[in-house]
C-alpha cells in the first residue's frame, strides 16, 4: 500500500484544477507533510494543526476516501 502523499502527488497539476488538485499543489510544497504516513488519524492530526492551506477538512476527507479506494 502506498502512502497517502504518494497518492495525492498524482492529483497535482490538473486543468481545470479542483479542491483536491490544490490540495496536491499545497501538500507538495508543505516540507512537514507526513510523507510516508498511511494512517488517517495521524495525517488528519497534522492538517488540523499544520493544514493552513486547506480550505476545509473535508477535502481532506474525499481524498482520503479517494486514496482508500484505489488501494483496496
Amino acid at each position: 500500500m502506498k502512502s497517502f502523499y504518494h497518492f495525492l502527488m498524482k492529483y497535482r497539476h490538473p486543468e481545470p484544477p479542483d479542491a483536491i488538485s490544490v490540495f496536491a499543489n499545497d501538500a507538495f510544497l508543505d516540507h512537514g507533510f507526513p510523507k510516508i504516513s498511511k494512517d488517517y488519524h495521524e495525517l488528519s492530526s497534522y492538517l488540523e494543526l499544520n493544514g493552513h492551506y486547506l480550505e476545509s477538512m473535508s477535502i481532506f476527507d474525499e481524498a482520503w476516501e479517494l486514496y482508500v479506494l484505489s488501494e483496496s
